[in-house]
C-alpha cells in the first residue's frame, strides 16, 4: 500500500499522515527527486531541449515540495511533539537538497547550454518568462561560484532553516505557556460581555473555577489579549498582560535573542557569499523596489508624510487622558495607548467597535463574501461536507458518508470553487479559530497546484486560509470585529490568486510572483469591507438579520482614518526594522540588540513610559522562515498604493461591476508571475500606481 502522504489524490487523507510515516515518505521523494535532477545533470550535451532541461527540473521536486508542503501546513495547524519531533528531524535533509539543486554544476552547466540554443533563445511568451526566471533563480541562488563557496552555502542555508523553525516554536510555546485566571470579577470591569464569556469558558475547559465560584481564563491569543488592552478599565490587568506579551520570545526558555544575532549574521554571510552588500538587496534585486536603498527611501517617504499628523495623534492622546483624569500632560504607559485611544474614539465619534460586532457573524460573512465574488467575479462557491478523522487515523462515522471531505479539525470547513463557465478552478480548507496546537496570525497557503494541463484541459487548485479570529461562545455564532472581518477577505484575497491561476507552469502561478506585487490581491479585497453597498450583503444582525443601521455606519467611516498617521508609522517602524537589520546588520549585532534596534527606529514609535518594546523576538514575519518577508516587510506598504489605486477603477465603474472584475482576473489574478508585475499592473489600470489614492484614503492627501 502507498504512502498516504505520497498520495497524490486531491482529497488528502489527514487523518493517516501520522508523524511515523513522515520520514519514509519524504526520504523516498528526496531520493526520487535526485534521481531525476542527477538524470538531467547527465544527460547528453549534444541531446538537450527544453523538456528535457526546464520542464524536467520543474517536475523532478513536484512529489517532495507537495509531501513536505503538508507536513509543514499540519505543524501550523496540529502542532504535537511526535510532529514537531518528525519534522524537525527531516527538514535539515529537505533544506539541504532545496539548497543543493541551484549549486549542482552539472544541472546549471545543462540549463545554460540549452538556453543559449537557437532553441532555448527562440522560446516565447510564459516558456521565455520560465526559462528567464530560472537562469536568474540560479544565479541568484550562487550556481556561478566556485566548489568551496557552494558547499558553505548549502551549510549556511540548511542551518538557517533550523533555527528560524526553532525561532518560530519559541514563539509559539511561549504564546501557549503564559495564562492568566482571574477570580475576581470586578477585575473586569469594561471588558466587552463577548470577552467575558470567552475568558469564563477557556477556564471551564481548563478545568478551573466552578457555578459558584466562576473563574476567567485569559491567554496572549489575540481574541483573548485585545479585549483585555483596549476595554479593561483596571490598569494592573491590562500591565499584567502588556508585560507577558512583550516577554514573548525574550526570556528563557524560549528566548529568541541569540537566534536573531544567528540568522542575522548567516543572512549577511549568505549576501556576502553572492556578492551583494547585504541580505537587502539580495532579496530585493527582482522585486519590484530592485534595491534595498529604494525600499527604504520610499518607506521614509512615507515616514515624512505622516509624521506631523502622527505627532499631533500623540499629542492628542496625552491631552485627552489629562483632561479625562483632571491631570497634568504626561507621556502615556505602553499599557494605556490602546485603552486611552478607543476612549478618544468613542468620545469624538461616538463609535464603539464593539457595537458592530453584533452584525459581523462569521457565517453571515463568510456567506456574504462568497457573494461578492459571485457578482465581481463571476465564482460561485459551495461548501461540501466535511469531517476530521480520528487521532488514530481511522476514518469517522461521517467520512463514510458519500462526497464528505476528511480535515485536520473538526471546526475546518472544505469548499468548491466554480468559474462563470462552470469550471471546477479549485477547492480550500477553511480554519478560523485559535487553539493551542495553531500557530498565531492569519495565513493563505496551498497544498496542490493546477492549472492548464497538456491535453487542453484545466486541473483544479487546492489551497486553504487559515486564521485565530473570535470563536463562537455559549450558543453564539462568532461575532467577529471589523479588522477580523477586513483579515478575512485579505487571506481570500491570496486565495483567489492561487485558485485562478492559469499558467501551465506551476511555479510560475498564482501567489509565486514578487512579494511586493503579492499583497496586491489580498489587500484589494479588504476595500470592500468599508462600503455601503457590499457590507450590506453580510453586515447584518446576527438575531435580526436588519443591516448596520446608518447611524453607526456614518461613525464607522468618520472614525476609519482615527490615529490613521500611527498606523501608517506603525508600518513604517517595522518595515525600516527589518530594512535595517538586513541592510546595516554588523551595526546591531554588539551589545544589546534590543536597545540598538529600537534607538534606530524610536522615532517611529509612539512614545511611551516606560518605552515600549520592539516585537523583534516575537516577529515571526521577517525571522520564521529562512527568507519570509525578511528585507521585505515594506511589502504591505508598497502593495497599499497599488491596491488603493486599483480600487479606484471599481469605486468609478461600480463596487460588482462584472467586467471590471473580468480584467482584475484576465490581467491579475490569473496571470500569477507569467510578466512583470508592473507590466500586469499596467494592463489592469492602463498606467503606472498613482500613490495619492493611498493619502486620501488614509486622510494624508493634504
Amino acid at each position: 500500500m502507498p504512502n498516504p502522504l505520497l498520495d497524490p489524490a486531491f482529497n488528502v487523507r489527514w487523518s493517516q499522515l501520522t508523524p511515523e510515516i513522515m520520514a519514509p515518505a519524504i526520504e523516498a521523494a528526496l531520493e526520487r527527486a535526485q534521481g531525476a535532477i542527477d538524470a538531467i545533470a547527465a544527460r547528453d550535451s549534444a541531446a538537450l531541449d527544453y523538456e528535457n532541461t526546464f520542464l524536467a527540473l520543474e517536475r523532478a521536486t513536484e512529489e517532495l515540495t507537495v509531501a513536505w508542503g503538508k507536513i509543514t501546513h499540519l505543524q501550523s495547524v496540529a502542532d504535537s511533539p511526535a510532529l514537531r519531533e518528525a519534522h524537525n528531524a527531516l527538514l535539515p535533509k529537505v533544506s539541504a537538497f532545496y539548497a543543493k539543486i541551484p549549486l549542482n554544476a552539472g544541472l546549471w552547466q545543462r540549463l545554460r547550454a540549452f538556453a543559449g540554443t537557437p532553441a532555448g533563445r527562440a522560446l516565447a511568451g510564459i516558456h521565455r518568462r520560465f526559462l528567464d526566471e530560472t537562469v536568474a533563480d540560479f544565479k541568484q541562488a550562487g550556481a556561478d561560484l566556485p566548489a568551496e563557496k557552494r558547499t558553505r552555502l548549502e551549510a549556511l542555508q540548511s542551518e538557517l532553516a533550523q533555527l528560524t523553525q526553532k525561532y518560530s516554536e519559541n514563539v509559539l510555546d511561549a504564546t501557549n505557556a503564559w495564562q492568566l485566571v482571574i477570580d475576581d470579577e470586578s477585575r473586569l470591569a469594561g471588558l466587552p460581555a463577548h470577552a467575558k464569556a470567552a475568558a469564563r469558558r477557556s477556564a471551564e475547559g481548563k478545568g478551573l473555577g466552578s457555578a459558584d465560584k466562576p473563574a476567567w481564563r485569559f491567554t496572549l491569543h489575540m481574541p483573548s489579549q485585545e479585549p483585555v488592552m483596549i476595554y479593561a478599565e483596571d490598569e494592573g490587568l491590562r500591565r499584567e498582560m502588556w508585560t507577558a506579551a512583550t516577554a514573548v520570545g525574550a526570556q528563557a526558555p524560549h528566548d529568541n535573542t541569540e537566534l536573531i544575532r544567528r540568522i542575522l549574521t548567516l543572512r549577511a554571510e549568505k549576501a556576502a557569499l553572492l556578492g551583494q552588500p547585504h541580505f537587502g538587496d539580495l532579496v530585493l534585486q527582482r522585486r519590484m523596489a530592485k534595491s534595498a536603498e529604494r525600499a527604504l527611501a520610499f518607506i521614509e517617504d512615507m515616514k515624512v508624510r505622516a509624521e506631523a499628523a502622527f505627532a499631533q495623534e500623540c499629542r492628542e492622546l496625552e491631552e485627552f487622558k489629562a483632561q479625562q483624569l483632571g491631570q497634568p500632560v504626561s507621556t502615556l504607559k505602553a499599557w494605556e495607548v490602546g485603552f486611552w485611544a478607543e476612549k478618544l474614539r468613542q468620545a469624538r465619534y461616538a463609535f464603539d467597535e464593539e457595537a458592530l460586532r453584533p452584525y459581523l457573524p462569521m457565517d453571515r460573512v463568510i456567506a456574504g463574501l462568497f457573494e461578492l465574488v459571485r457578482r465581481v467575479f463571476g465564482l460561485k462557491v459551495m461548501e461540501r461536507p466535511s469531517a476530521a478523522g480520528t487521532s488514530a487515523g481511522v476514518p469517522s462515522v461521517a467520512l463514510a458518508k458519500e462526497g464528505c471531505v476528511e480535515t485536520w479539525h473538526p471546526e475546518v470547513k472544505f469548499y468548491d470553487m466554480h468559474d462563470a463557465r462552470g469550471r471546477h478552478v479549485g477547492s480550500f480548507y477553511a480554519d478560523w479559530h485559535p487553539r493551542e496546537s495553531k500557530r498565531g496570525g492569519a495565513w493563505m497557503g496551498y497544498l496542490i497546484t493546477g492549472g492548464p494541463t497538456p491535453d487542453g484541459g484545466r486541473a483544479p487548485h487546492l489551497g486553504y486560509i487559515c486564521g485565530n479570529m473570535t470563536p463562537p461562545v455559549g450558543g453564539r455564532p462568532a461575532l467577529l470585529t471589523h479588522r477580523e472581518v477586513e483579515t478575512i477577505f485579505h487571506e481570500f484575497g491570496h486565495l483567489l490568486h492561487h485558485l485562478l491561476g492559469e499558467v501551465e507552469i506551476k511555479s510560475l502561478n498564482g501567489v509565486n510572483v514578487a512579494w511586493d506585487f503579492v499583497e496586491l490581491p489580498s489587500q484589494m479585497m479588504e476595500n470592500w469591507t468599508w462600503e455601503r453597498e457590499s457590507l450590506d450583503l453580510f453586515a447584518r444582525h446576527h438575531e435580526t438579520g436588519a443591516p448596520i443601521p446608518e447611524e453607526i455606519f456614518a461613525k464607522m467611516t468618520a472614525a476609519r482614518n482615527f490615529r490613521s498617521a500611527c498606523a501608517v508609522m506603525r508600518q513604517v517602524q517595522l518595515a525600516k526594522m527589518d530594512l535595517l537589520l538586513h541592510m546595516r546588520t554588523a551595526e546591531f549585532l554588539d551589545g544589546d540588540i534590543e536597545t540598538k534596534t529600537r534607538a534606530a527606529i524610536a522615532d517611529c514609535m509612539v512614545p511611551t513610559e516606560p518605552p515600549a518594546r520592539t516585537i523583534m523576538r516575537r516577529f515571526t514575519h521577517i525571522f520564521a522562515d529562512p527568507v519570509g518577508y525578511a528585507a521585505g516587510y515594506y511589502s504591505y506598504k508598497w502593495a497599499e498604493v497599488l491596491d488603493a489605486d486599483a480600487f479606484s477603477r471599481f469605486k468609478r465603474d461600480g463596487l460588482f461591476n462584472a467586467q471590471t472584475g473580468a480584467a482584475f482576473v484576465e490581467n491579475i489574478l490569473s496571470k500569477g508571475n507569467s510578466a512583470e508585475p508592473m507590466e500586469l499592473y499596467r494592463a489592469f489600470m492602463g498606467r503606472e500606481p498613482d500613490l495619492r489614492a493611498l493619502l486620501v484614503r488614509s486622510g494624508l492627501a493634504a
